[in-house]
């Protein structure tokens, strides 16, 4: 897979526009498999904002990119369990703002696990 197929560049540049297509990229069972349970979910996030973090994106830029795969899973994915229920339903009712905040609060919940 090219550099250009991902929604960060090696030199650490964000392009929030491309998260949705990484994430169409994610097969159905790879999907299930990460939101089989919220700690698998969490698991993944950590994953992606560790490796995220190692090649230079700060927090606000994680929030962003949380932002946009939270916003893809609200839209796209059925909640596998009362945790994802909840955020689905907090984002949804959520202005703009109060979903980037929730975002940065993602980022902080899963670095902290």
């Amino acid at each position: 897979m090219t550099e250009e197929n991902h929604a960060i560049h090696k030199d650490g540049e964000l392009q929030p526009h491309k998260v949705d297509d990484a994430l169409e990229r994610i097969s159905p069972e790879r999907m299930d498999s990460i939101l089989e349970n919220f700690n698998s979910f969490k698991s993944y996030l950590k994953k992606r904002i560790e490796l995220a973090e190692k090649i230079g994106l700060n927090e606000e830029q994680l929030a962003v990119a949380t932002e946009k795969i939270a916003g893809y899973l609200a839209e796209h994915a059925e909640p596998k369990n009362r945790e994802e229920k909840l955020l689905q339903e907090l984002w949804n009712v959520g202005t703009q703002d109060e979903r980037h905040h929730l975002a940065h609060m993602l980022v902080k919940f899963v670095d902290q696990e």
